[in-house]
Parts: structure tokens; sequence; C-alpha cells
């Protein structure tokens, strides 16, 4: 349904005139005019309007910018490879940061690309309550401990009562839920577990996790990973998001899927996530790339490449030397294999899943030599990420779209965008303003070609930027004008609870 069929009278500051317009909310498909005012926008209609500024995007198409849940792309450089894929909105959900006030500062201070936000992180509260370390440090603290056994043994009743009342402070600063990295600290009580998702659904918040293994991968597990999620969510009531669904179910994918389906038709709150990439990354000392850990995975030392140097590893030996010696140091680790079809129809089935958003699970660039530089643009040949960071959603509009069939355009776009804003909406109110192609929405909205847009990045090539995308407005502002990043546009704005 058109929002405005008779021509607006107002000026508005800008028009994007004659695209094709998708809302994915109201199912619009059509020919129109998009009005844009103070950040907002302020009319769509079938009739021209009138604006102090017109942009011609005829024969493209205007979507809600993507929104990405599962964004561990902090800085500068990070946002605008982001950009180039069409976000509008970075939100680190999975990992958060505590204490989450920290991060929110230091984005306003330096100014970001696109919109940004936080979940309070169990995993940075615990490092403390549990394992005595700093509270804070970021993201940087959070991946240089994430392999620390410090903090990743059961806690007695105190500890606990320590680590819940920092994500208590936490969600009163204004943090996005709870981010559960349990696949971390997989030996942890299962009550710990119940007791965090009790703190979320009494604080009416979503919690998003990264599932323990499950018990065919790790038949000692406390808990199966799937199982927990689910009575979590049947137990206390709580809204819970599986985290990359693809890369911690593997070949179990469809069992899992199943499971979460079955809670969900008995009325529990779940969501699942998942992106188009057969490799995870992750710091090399995390617990389940130790040696004796690969097997639940199906891995071997040579599966996983270390990001700093770029080599393969070679055996155990040399990935016990590296995780010893840089246990924060970034690795890729090669779970599933894009090229052959069995494998890869377990990524296709996670990711078109009816209940399936699209979350990139962007990392930090990684330099391999000098220090690093996060106003640098284009990315030097020194930094290097996964390429899930610069390619996730154009990846999905070329296979999934252009060449599989599998969605519709509008369908691609809404699990990119209106799908997260609504998944987040009941305890982020912002984020009813997002996700939208709707008069009074935010201006979060981005121009592309569907015949070319396509991710470019490989993991020969990890920042390669994705094509095809004319504009990209985040709050009207654009980031992204003519194809070509802005490189002084930083008109990000926190979003918070």
């Amino acid at each position: 349904m058109m929002r405005s069929a008779v021509p607006s009278t107002r000026t508005h500051d800008l028009v994007l005139r004659g695209g094709r317009v998708l809302d994915p909310e109201t199912g619009l498909d059509a020919t129109a005019d998009v009005g844009v005012t103070a950040g907002a926008i302020t009319a769509v209609s079938a009739q021209p309007l009138t604006g102090l500024r017109t942009l011609d995007v005829s024969g493209l198409v205007v979507a809600p910018g993507f929104i990405d849940m599962h964004s561990h792309s902090h800085d500068v450089i990070g946002h605008r490879l982001q950009a180039l894929d069409g976000v509008t909105t970075a939100l680190d959900l999975e990992a958060g940061l505590s204490p989450v006030d920290e991060g929110y500062r230091q984005a306003a201070a330096e100014g970001r690309p696109l919109n940004y936000g936080f979940s309070a992180s169990w995993c940075q509260a615990r490092m403390t309550a549990v394992g005595g370390l700093p509270h804070g440090g970021g993201i940087a603290a959070g991946l240089r401990n994430l392999g620390n056994p410090a903090w990743q043994h059961e806690a007695d009743a105190r500890q606990v009562d320590a680590m819940l009342e920092l994500l208590r402070l936490d969600l009163a600063a204004g943090a996005l839920g709870i981010g559960v990295v349990v696949g971390y600290a997989p030996r942890i009580k299962p009550e710990e577990y119940l007791a965090v998702s009790r703190l979320a659904a009494d604080a009416g918040v979503v919690t998003y996790t990264h599932a323990r293994h499950l018990v065919e991968q790790v038949a000692e597990t406390p808990i199966d990973g799937a199982e927990e999620i689910a009575r979590a969510a049947a137990e206390t009531g709580v809204h819970a998001h599986y985290c990359h669904v693809n890369s911690t179910s593997l070949s179990h994918t469809d069992r899992v899927l199943r499971l979460m389906d079955g809670v969900r038709a008995e009325g529990g709150r779940i969501s699942t996530e998942a992106y188009p990439y057969g490799a995870g990354m992750t710091a090399i000392g995390a617990v389940f790339l130790a040696p004796d850990q690969l097997g639940a995975a199906g891995l071997t030392p040579t599966d996983i490449v270390y990001a700093p140097t770029g080599e393969r590893v070679a055996d155990a030996g040399r990935l016990l030397e590296l995780r010893a010696s840089d246990p924060g140091g970034l690795a890729i680790a090669h779970f599933l294999d894009e090229n052959d079809p069995h494998e890869r129809a377990f990524i296709d089935r996670a990711l078109l899943h009816s209940s399936t958003v699209i979350g990139s699970d962007a990392m930090p660039l990684v330099w391999t030599k000098g220090d690093a530089d996060p106003m640098a643009w284009p990315p030097p040949p020194e930094a290097i990420t996964h390429p899930r960071t610069a390619g996730t959603f154009s990846k999905v509009l070329r296979r999934y779209v252009r060449e599989l069939g599998a969605l519709s355009l509008l369908e691609a776009v809404a699990r990119g965008s209106f799908e997260p804003a609504r998944l987040l909406q009941d305890s982020v109110p912002a984020m009813r303003r997002k996700g939208r192609v709707q008069t009074g929405c935010d201006a979060d909205l981005i121009v592309f070609d569907p015949a070319t847009v396509t991710d470019q990045a490989t993991y020969e090539h990890s920042t390669r930027p994705s094509t095809g995308y004319a504009h990209v407005l985040v709050g009207g502002v654009p980031v992204v004008r003519d194809g070509t990043l802005d490189l002084a546009a930083l008109p990000g704005r926190p979003v918070r609870a």
C-alpha cells in the first residue's frame, strides 16, 4: 500500500525520485518518490515530490538500510566496509560490552558512519566477577581474555550474584539485551544460564547466545547447547536469540532448527540468525580451538588460518604456540566447505529457514604490520578480516535472490532490515522507526542496483568492498553518494533500550 498517493505540497530536504521502493512491513514494491527531511522519511508518494535536492534513482531499488545485529566491527574503518554492504545500523549483540556505557562514550566521542549499539556482555561481566580481571577495555580486552581460563570455570553463588549485578547496571545504562557467549565457557552450570535468562526476561530484553557444544559434538557437555536455549525460552519466558546457528550447529543444523520450531509452536520466543559463509573467525585462544577440542567441530589444525601472519596452522604443536603467544589473535576456522554441495546445503538451510535473520558476525580488522589506523581508507593490504565483514548482505542478494531464486528481493531485504527491527522493537522502541520505508521512520535508506549488487570480498582479499550501492543514507545523511564513500560523514547515532 502506498503511504501517500496524493502529491505533498511541502518541500523536502531531499527527494529520491522514481525508484523501486521496497517496504517489507507493508509489502510495498512499487515505483515511488521518497521525501527526506531532518533525518526522517517525510513522504512516500506515487506522485512527484518537491525537494531542495533531488536524486534520480529510476531503475534502482530504494529500501531500508540493513540492520546488522551481530557486528563486532566497532570502529570507523569497519563501519565504512559495512556501509558499502548496505548496512546503516551495526549492533554488537552476541558479545556486547561491559561496562556498556564505555562503548557508547567512545563511539560518540570519535564519531561513527553508522548507527551503533551494544548488549550487556555476560562474558566481560563474568571476566570481572568470576575471573578477577579488570572490568571493561572494550572489544580488544574481550578478545584478549577470551581464552583465559580464569573466568571460564564454574562460579559460586556470590560470583553469580556479582556478575548479575554488573549486567543489571548495564541494562540500566541502555544495553540492548544480554549477550551470552556460553560457547566460550562451555563448562559453566546450566543454572547460571537460566539465571541470566531470568534477568533478561524480567527486564523485558532479549538474550543473544553463542551456544555451547551440542551433545553430538561433545557427549559430556553439561547440557546440549540447543536444548539449553530452548529450555530457557520455555522456563523463563525470555526471548532467546540463537546467534549464527549455522556455524555452531554445522551438520546438525536441521535437528537444531526442528527443535527451535517445536519451541515456537508451543509459544516460546526463539529467533535464529545466520551468515552465508562456511568459515568462522574468533580469537585463536578460544576454548573450542584447543587441539584436543577441534574434533568436536570436525576440525584439524590445518583448517585454521592465523590472521596476523596468514599462515595455515601446520600442526597441534604450532597451534599451542600461537594460543600461548597471542591468545587474542584472530583466526579463521574453516568449518564447512562452501564448495562441497552437501556441506553448502547446511549453510543454505540455516539461512533460508523462516525464522532466520541475517547477521554478519563482522570482525575487527587485523593489522599485519604497523599500527592500526581506524581512519584509513581504502583499507591497506596489511589490514585483513573475514570476508563476511565486507560482504554478508550483498552475498545474500547475489546468491539467494539473483542466482538461486530462493528468496524474493523483498524477502531478502526484510531479513536484513525489518525482521531485525521487529525482533528488537519490543525492548528497544527506537527500532520501530527502522527497517521500514514509511512516513515518520528514520531515513536510514539504501539505493542499489538489484541486477549488479554483489559481494567482492574473499578469504584472500577480505576487505574488498561490496559494489552496486549508489547511495547509503544514515539519518538522511549520505554516507555513500554515487557509489563513493563520503569520508567526512559520521552521522551514526546511538541506539539504546
